[in-house]
């Protein structure tokens, strides 16, 4: 671009560049979905098809964006999980979080047909806002991961508690709110089943875990005796990166919070490049 006198400008831009050799994580949140899931009449306390559609669009930022490692949703927000060595962007926070916003808005608006068929998007449009934390250790970034599936495992207790009592034992919102006020996870468990018959443990695995999304894409080259990937050819490392660009990514609903999930796949922590 040619220089002129308004360049200038550019002095006001600020820097937001990420510390370098950490975990970088993205995080979304659906803005206003309160109003949004009761305009569009979700089935409470889970609605299946949202779910899958929130999966879905995490699939599309997954595929479009191979630096990512991997994902965990619930609800309304998804937290994507770039590698350490990560350039993307240069590191730049502000360039990440609003691609991983707008390409997950972008999906979500153009799955929305096959999930809900019956139900056209009218504005105010979905939308989601996003934030990038960084964590320097994978102690820390499991940590963070543990954290958002236990939340998960709080809210939906709550939540199937809470509209058992007002969908099927006849109480209003305020009413039920009260008679939760101070329970357990075990008091909760208690009202379910002596109440309305409803064992928790069966409830979908979806809904009580959460959704984790990783490429099935097993390290092609042997690693070294601290668990990470033994350095290859500038050729050899281009070749495995377009193989695990095409791997398959998997959607699944299980416990990332014991070690067995993370050992059974040490690529996704391995801290290098796809």
């Amino acid at each position: 671009m040619a220089n002129s006198k308004y360049e200038y400008v550019r002095a006001f831009e600020q820097p937001d560049v990420l510390l370098p050799n950490t975990w970088i994580v993205v995080r979304i949140d659906g803005r206003g979905f309160h109003g949004f899931t009761t305009k569009y009449k979700f089935k409470k306390p889970n609605d299946a098809r949202a779910l899958e559609l929130m999966n879905a669009a995490a699939e599309g930022v997954m595929r479009e964006l191979p630096d990512l490692v991997v994902a965990y949703g619930v609800s309304d927000e998804f937290s994507f999980v770039f590698h350490k060595d990560c350039t993307l962007f240069e590191r730049r926070a502000s360039k990440l979080t609003t691609t991983i916003v707008s390409t997950f808005s972008s999906y979500y608006v153009y799955l929305w047909p096959k999930y809900f068929p019956d139900t056209p998007l009218t504005p105010p449009l979905p939308s989601f806002d996003g934030r990038a934390v960084v964590y320097p250790s994978v102690r820390n970034l499991r940590d963070y991961m543990s954290w958002r599936q236990v939340d998960c495992h709080i809210n939906n207790l709550y939540n199937t508690t809470f509209w058992a009592l007002v969908q099927l034992g006849g109480m209003d919102a305020q009413a039920a709110e009260k008679e939760l006020t101070g329970t357990l996870s075990a008091d909760k468990n208690e009202i379910l089943f002596s109440r309305f018959k409803i064992n928790y443990n069966n409830e979908p695995e979806m809904f009580k875990k959460g959704s984790v999304i990783f490429r099935d894409s097993p390290l092609s080259h042997p690693l070294d005796d601290a668990g990470f990937p033994q350095p290859l050819s500038k050729t050899a490392t281009e070749k495995d990166r377009k193989r695990r660009v095409k791997a398959r990514i998997v959607v699944a609903h299980i416990d990332i919070i014991k070690d067995e999930f993370w050992a059974a796949r040490p690529w996704i922590l391995s801290g290098k490049a796809p």
